[in-house]
């Protein structure tokens, strides 16, 4: 047989361990994987990946692309450019910010054919779970959604401001068979330190995470746990920005709710004193303080956290942002300075909370690992090179990061997504429009 593509000597990254394999590719699926392939085995393009380690294609499932309706702030092709550029070769496009508002059908179909024009990965659609849509969620989900998304804190979108209006957000994905992704923090909570903290002229980035406490987390958590046990429903908790966070979400596990939790790349690279370098751009949940970095690195290395996304939000550094930081482009490299660097984290962890367990979660098709007949999604990464975040490097539409002047050790040398390259050496080589939705089991 030919392939498509063979590549060689390579330390192929799995959930279970580092391999030295060779991988063969035929019609965007992984065909074959043995020590060595045989020395004769044809290929239109054979790569050698001496030195370097090949990672299953991330799947990024927390991203924000404001397309339709705020092009100007990230845009899907930017977006995904931005997000290839880190290894990924699927992402999720959660609701927040679009015209008109991701909540019924007829948006998410005008999602996906802005995705089918744009997108040069594999993409999943994030449907909003809004106060009185629970009727709108299985055309949501026959338009094709991976997921929902609830906001328990105001925001762009409109949020679960009641405990009737989450209980049926959760109802309705239980009984449409999809995650429910929670944006967990207590409303009242935020409001009422808000105001207080306006009235007394306290207007630091200090003050600002101190405005969102843990507990706002911790509480919206638990509150979100009672609602997952009466209805059900698989629960994932998204951006816990501390170890609090991540014990909440265990507690709820060991009572056998269906609960969650996904932490993101600035949580375990930066802190509360890293915000004034920011430009204005914030977070929400905040950053926390030094301690709660290093907590959440031992909880993911006690397997307490599931996954990790990017919640990449490339808003105008001008405009307030209460989603995330534009942080897309630099996943993989924080992880491995941070995590398989500096603390030993196996590269294998990092495989699983980036790739694996995503899949697993989401019951995705054919995504997630390097085995036979699954999609050939790779990224081949230099582990030990080391580069700068620069604003001539950034590939979203504003050209800022959170990452902006700091310097990681791994480098994504190229991203093949269902075993076509997409990026290379710094430069997207792909064409807009050749992403697919992806498919749920």
């Amino acid at each position: 047989m030919k392939y498509d593509l063979i590549i060689r000597n390579g330390s192929v990254v799995t959930r279970n361990g580092v391999y030295n394999w060779d991988i063969a590719v035929k019609d965007e699926k992984i065909a074959a994987i043995a020590d060595r392939l045989p020395e004769d085995a044809e290929a239109d393009e054979v790569l050698d990946a001496s030195g370097l380690h090949v990672f299953p294609g991330l799947i990024d499932a927390h991203c924000h692309f404001d397309e339709p309706g705020y092009e100007f702030r990230e845009g899907i092709y930017t977006g995904s450019c931005t997000v290839a550029a880190s290894g990924v070769t699927a992402y999720f496009d959660h609701p927040i910010s679009n015209i008109p508002l991701m909540v019924d059908a007829d948006a998410i179909e005008l999602k996906h054919e802005a995705s089918k024009k744009n997108a040069v990965v594999d993409y999943g659609l994030v449907g909003g779970a809004a106060p009185g849509n629970r009727e709108q969620m299985k055309g949501m989900k026959d338009a094709g959604v991976v997921a929902y998304k609830g906001f328990m804190a105001r925001t762009a979108m409109p949020y679960l401001d009641t405990d009737e209006s989450i209980l049926q957000a959760f109802a309705g994905a239980e009984e449409n068979d999809r995650v429910i992704l929670i944006h967990a923090e207590n409303d009242a909570i935020c409001v009422y330190l808000r105001a207080e903290f306006a009235k007394q002229g306290k207007t630091t980035f200090a003050d600002y995470e101190a405005s969102r406490p843990i507990i706002n987390e911790v509480d919206a958590i638990r509150h979100a746990a009672a609602f997952a046990e009466v209805t059900g429903a698989r629960v994932q908790i998204v951006h816990c920005s501390c170890r609090e966070s991540v014990m909440a979400v265990k507690e709820a596990k060991d009572r056998g709710i269906r609960m969650t939790a996904e932490t993101c790349p600035h949580y375990l690279c930066l802190n509360v004193n890293d915000m004034p370098r920011l430009g204005g751009c914030t977070c929400s949940p905040p950053m926390r303080p030094e301690r709660c970095k290093n907590e959440l690195w031992e909880a993911i290395r006690e397997g307490l956290v599931d996954t990790v996304g990017s919640d990449h939000s490339s808003w105008p550094i001008s405009d307030t942002v209460f989603g995330g930081l534009s942080g897309g482009q630099n996943t993989l490299p924080v992880l491995l300075t941070e995590g398989y660097h500096k603390r030993n984290i196996p590269l294998e962890t990092i495989a699983r909370l980036t790739s694996y367990n995503v899949a697993k979660l989401y019951k995705i098709k054919n995504k997630g690992d390097i085995a036979p007949g699954y999609d050939a999604d790779l990224a081949i990464v230099d582990i030990n090179r080391e580069f700068t975040v620069t604003k001539e490097s950034l590939l979203d539409k504003q050209k800022h990061s959170q990452y902006l002047g700091m310097s990681f050790k791994g480098v994504v040398c190229r991203t093949i997504s269902r075993g076509e390259t997409v990026y290379k050496d710094g430069v997207i080589v792909a064409q807009p429009g050749r992403g697919k939705m992806l498919e749920v089991d």
